[in-house]
């Protein structure tokens, strides 16, 4: 079990002398961008720890443990040999890591889809791969007692007893850093098949039923500079507050190797398919409520740029209106924090210095907090970025980020922001 990092002071320094230690030094830190706003980073090396996307449970019911993944290898691709360690933080017992299990199903951006189980106070879902399959263990972290069941999940439903997955195979054969090694994709020459899509997993009995297929998708409404030889595939899925709807990200890629995206909504049995966001610009989401997303995407309103705009969950995005322009990062990775006043995001590398920048943004005045300036070295780059993708604590007190720490890589950071909220 590690032992705290660096002696758990709270890293607080101003921007200006951040980027100087960042960027004219090999020795750096993840700092805070103003004294009121601690930081503090709740892993150590030699092993690194990451956690990955920023839709998920990070964070156990009460706050007290922090789940993460440990490996112990960076800057290359995981083979099907590679496996990471399963684990938690307990933040009150000096940032202890408390080891639970392995994965052989991962990829850099997402992890193996690490999460607290909703409604549960003990339970969490990761993937895995047994043999020649991809599956998904269910554990009591506190008894140990696992279960398997017998499809790779994506994304969870708010009740705890079901999740939507995908294709993972199809994944990494189009975009390396989100799909797992160690499976070929059947389907590899088939550029929109029939048998690969979305199913639902009953986690009780361990059912598994197709609900929507990538063929059926791809031959729903236009697809935006339709040409011969786009390969269609689905990827970032997530269930509505409710759970009555969910959506996926609609993509294809082109030979040359660019993509383009559809915002697809529909029921938890594949029913009532709707086109949300059709211009084939969309990229990182979240759900405001039941009935609206808040997704990245453009050409909106007269505005030819990148921004934040709200959809109506109606074919067509409904009154679609743009959130935070010119203040929100428009290439980040949202949250809505407990009431939807507050918005969480962050940015990819900016300047020279390369500083990733989590932000909270209040929707009422247009004011944006940046919560911290982190340095990301040239050599994160590609599949093996570390985007900092902040996670909110249930409370929406805490914020817990990936970013390399001085030369012990990829590691965990805490940020509180209760006094700024």
């Amino acid at each position: 079990m590690n032992k705290p990092s660096i002696n758990r002071r709270q890293f607080i320094a101003s921007q200006s002398a951040l980027a100087l230690a960042a960027y004219g030094s090999s020795s750096w830190a993840a700092d805070a961008a103003a004294p009121s706003i601690p930081v503090r980073t709740i892993t150590r090396g030699p092993k690194h720890h990451w956690f990955g996307y920023y839709d998920k449970l990070q964070f156990d019911p009460t706050n007290r443990y922090v789940l993460g993944m440990q490996v112990d290898f960076e800057h290359r691709s995981p083979t099907a040999d590679d496996t990471i360690k399963i684990g938690m933080v307990d933040l009150q017992d000096d940032d202890r890591w408390i080891e639970l299990g392995e994965s052989k199903a991962w990829g850099w951006q997402q992890g193996c889809m690490l999460q607290w189980l909703p409604g549960s106070d003990s339970e969490i879902i990761w993937n895995d791969r047994v043999e020649d399959r991809y599956v998904a263990r269910v554990m009591d972290v506190h008894t140990r007692k696992t279960r398997i069941i017998p499809h790779a999940i994506y994304t969870v439903s708010p009740n705890g007893k079901e999740a939507l997955g995908a294709d993972f195979a199809r994944i990494n054969d189009v975009r390396p850093g989100y799909g797992y090694v160690g499976l070929p994709d059947p389907n590899a020459d088939d550029l929109a098949p029939i048998d690969s899509g979305i199913v639902r997993i009953d986690l009780t009995t361990g059912d598994v039923k197709t609900i929507l297929s990538i063929a059926d998708v791809a031959r729903t409404g236009a697809i935006p500079n339709e040409q011969f030889g786009i390969k269609h595939y689905f990827n970032h899925l997530l269930y509505n507050p409710d759970g009555s709807r969910f959506v996926v990200l609609h993509r294809w890629r082109y030979p040359s190797g660019s993509r383009l995206t559809r915002i697809v909504t529909a029921t938890p049995d594949g029913d009532d398919v709707r086109i949300v966001c059709d211009n084939g610009y969309a990229s990182h989401f979240i759900w405001r409520d039941n009935d609206h997303l808040l997704s990245q995407s453009r050409k909106f309103d007269g505005y030819d740029g990148w921004g934040n705009f709200l959809f109506e969950d109606v074919d067509g995005g409904g009154d679609v209106r743009q959130i935070g322009r010119g203040v929100l990062d428009s290439g980040g990775h949202l949250s809505y924090l407990p009431g939807n006043k507050w918005i969480l995001n962050d940015t990819y590398p900016k300047g020279k210095e390369r500083m990733q920048t989590p932000h909270l943004y209040e929707i009422s005045s247009g004011r944006r907090i940046d919560l911290g300036h982190f340095h990301l070295p040239p050599k994160y780059t590609g599949e093996w970025r570390v985007d900092t993708h902040p996670r909110l604590s249930n409370d929406g007190k805490m914020v817990c980020i990936d970013s390399p720490y001085k030369d012990q890589g990829r590691q965990l950071h805490l940020i509180d922001i209760e006094g700024l909220i």
